[in-house]
């Protein structure tokens, strides 16, 4: 008798810096044996304290590319770029569809004052994680998310989820 073969699953987390998405996805990693895609790991790799934004696009669509190759040879994978575009999570939530693979996407979300608190930690705790975002950045960002919802995922169940709390799972 072969192994029972199960398909593999797409994890996308989606929010705003210093919501909680890279932790999730360290947890999703873990508990999940996924293949975890963060950028800014990669940025800050490559660039350390530079942030150039033509370096973005180019280093997520290499790492859409290695992690659709590990969905094709069956492993799982969470992509942690924040994902705002509804476009980009359609797009991903298609070719892992043509794979066969399965998605699940988490959606996080805070205050703006705990995002500013959070990030304030961050940069004390370990300001090599990260680069310096101002206030009035947050604030841009936000008003460019496209929030998943119910309409737009034909999944009833889409939910914020708080960094405090357990990520939503939504099936899609």
């Amino acid at each position: 008798m072969g192994a029972v073969m199960t398909r593999p699953t797409l994890f996308l987390t989606v929010g705003l810096p210093c919501t909680g998405k890279t932790t999730a996805a360290r947890r999703i990693e873990v508990e999940q044996k996924a293949l975890r895609l963060t950028k800014d790991e990669w940025v800050k790799a490559l660039y350390g304290a530079e942030n150039p934004p033509a370096a973005s696009d180019v280093i997520e669509g290499r790492l859409v590319e290695i992690g659709l190759r590990a969905l094709e040879l069956g492993n799982n994978v969470v992509i942690d770029f924040g994902l705002w575009s509804r476009d980009e999570r359609s797009a991903l939530r298609q070719a892992a569809a043509d794979l066969g693979a399965k998605v699940e996407l988490r959606y996080f979300e805070l205050t703006p004052a705990e995002k500013r608190e959070r990030l304030d930690q961050r940069q004390a705790d370990a300001p090599h994680t990260t680069w310096p975002m101002s206030a009035e950045e947050l604030a841009e960002w936000a008003t460019r998310v496209d929030i998943p919802t119910p309409v737009a995922s034909n999944n009833p169940d889409v939910a914020a989820c708080r960094a405090s709390e357990a990520a939503t799972t939504l099936m899609l």
